[in-house]
């Protein structure tokens, strides 16, 4: 393979980046660090119509958070820049002319009304206009006007495109590290606009220019690009230039497999589709993001990995490095992936209990912090007992509240389960096995109440329930001994004493 592996991620600043575009991002970034290579971040803000203020920002916000920042681009010129296509406008009209030079473009003067009424009159015939071999000789153009009237046409400022000469009667072989080898007739190819009359490039000239001047090496790009294959390739064969190695991925697809995924799905699914949560400037609308979710970012890169991609082996849980390491081309899928809400959500789960506990303490610090509730309890403790069965940060304080805050209520169902005639007296014998207790480790402790209720020949749901709702509230939670040891002897009393009060 080349050394010196160069790709390129180039988005549009049209709106917040869609998961399908970091995935995207994610395998060009995985394929160039594999490598040792270079992975540039290029915006293609061409089209200045659709372009939304913010979008750029949002698009480096999200690759930032996703850890898979880019080594070239706005603000890291690697000596290939700029790196905005509306910066680099300038560069491509000399382009266009060269190819009109080559006999490979040519001038097209026809006016939007003419197009349209072409168009009108093939649909009355059953048929499709493509402007192409068939007819460009016949239209207002380079091709079939005198050299003397297309220049009279420039100087007085006649608007004009300029167009792709497509070759006819050739097939041409295309190669995807994805999809293989394929075959086009160019004869059914239309003359692309490489020109607009506002004198910026379409997308194919300017993509095709900027690659070559940025020594692209390998274009990977979405599956939506891959009817553009044919010109790209004819128009590098154009220039003499060497083209890339192309690879196409397969689209995102809806839960139930059906059409590609968007932002309405996320919104009646109650999912993101975005990395981050993005406010559109003009409509004010918030549309959720993974970040804001509480989602970890180890986690969505992984799950993004595996739509489109597997290591052909049973690992699901991927790091970053591993990710990196394990990537290849070749074992990505034709077919679109499948999104998964719930298989999201686990992997989510698996990487929030393999992530280093003094991130959660930080983020209990915090949740406790924001409802103003200072705690002498040691929090990395807190979280060993509970983070098990957490999946986001905010589950930290929905499992661990009763630690710090003693239960008011108790569970109506629990109680009339576990509460008896003679649970009360039960209760007042326990507090005095557990106040003469010195050592409070949660092995002892254990040891300790399980020997008196075997020796007094109680039913161990008899004492072990009343006390659980007596500490939580519910029959719910984590180890009734860990936590008698976590919040002490005279919390442990108290609220037992509490609890036969109010039932």
């Amino acid at each position: 393979m080349t050394k010196n592996i160069r790709v390129r991620f180039a988005p549009s600043p049209t709106g917040p980046l869609h998961i399908g575009g970091v995935r995207t991002a994610l395998y060009n970034y995985l394929f160039a660090k594999k490598h040792q290579g270079t992975f540039v971040l290029r915006i293609e803000d061409t089209d200045q119509n659709r372009f939304v203020p913010g979008a750029e920002k949002y698009i480096i916000d999200a690759l930032d958070w996703c850890n898979i920042p880019y080594d070239e681009g706005p603000e890291k010129d690697g000596g290939f820049g700029p790196y905005k296509q509306s910066e680099r406008k300038h560069l491509y009209k000399q382009y266009a002319d060269q190819l009109i030079a080559s006999g490979h473009a040519y001038y097209a003067f026809d006016s939007s009304e003419a197009l349209t009424a072409h168009r009108k009159d093939h649909e009355t015939k059953g048929k499709t206009f493509i402007y192409n071999w068939h007819n460009r000789e016949k239209l207002s153009n380079s091709l079939s006007l005198s050299p003397e009237d297309v220049q009279k046409k420039i100087n007085a400022g006649d608007e004009y495109v300029i167009r792709f000469k497509c070759p006819t009667d050739e097939n041409l072989l295309l190669t995807d590290e994805v999809r293989g080898s394929m075959k086009i007739d160019t004869n059914v190819l239309d003359d692309k606009i490489l020109f607009k009359s506002d004198g910026m490039p379409t997308y194919h000239l300017a993509n095709i220019v900027d690659d070559h001047l940025m020594k692209i090496t390998h274009v990977i790009r979405g599956e939506e690009w891959l009817p553009s294959l044919a010109l790209h390739v004819l128009l590098y064969k154009a220039f003499d230039w060497t083209p890339p190695t192309f690879a196409h991925l397969p689209l995102i697809l809806k839960p139930n497999g059906k059409g590609k995924l968007s932002k309405s799905d996320g919104i009646t699914g109650g999912f993101p589709v975005f990395p981050l949560q993005w406010t559109d400037p003009k409509t004010k609308e918030i549309v959720s993001g993974y970040r804001e979710d509480e989602y970890l970012s180890e986690a969505v890169v992984n799950m993004l990995a595996f739509l489109g991609w597997n290591p052909g082996t049973e690992q699901e849980l991927f790091s970053l490095k591993e990710l990196i390491t394990d990537f290849d081309l070749t074992r990505v899928h034709k077919a679109g992936a499948k999104f998964d809400p719930k298989k999201t959500t686990w992997f989510q789960q698996q990487h929030f209990q393999l992530a280093d506990v003094v991130l959660h303490v930080e983020q209990l610090k915090q949740l406790l912090a924001d409802k103003n509730i200072t705690s002498s309890l040691d929090l990395t403790t807190v979280v060993n007992l509970v983070k098990e069965r957490a999946v986001f940060f905010k589950d930290l304080w929905n499992l661990s509240s009763f630690l710090f805050i003693a239960p008011s209520e108790y569970d109506e169902k629990a109680t009339k389960k576990a509460w008896k005639e003679d649970t009360p007296a039960l209760m007042h014998e326990l507090t005095r096995i557990i106040n003469d207790i010195t050592d409070l480790s949660a092995e002892n402790v254990s040891n300790i109440i399980k020997g008196w209720i075997t020796a007094q020949e109680i039913g161990f749901g008899k004492i072990m329930m009343p006390l659980r709702i007596a500490l939580v509230g519910s029959l719910q939670g984590p180890d009734l001994f860990e936590i008698i040891a976590l919040i002490g002897k005279e919390e442990t009393i108290k609220r037992i004493e509490n609890t036969i009060e109010k039932l």
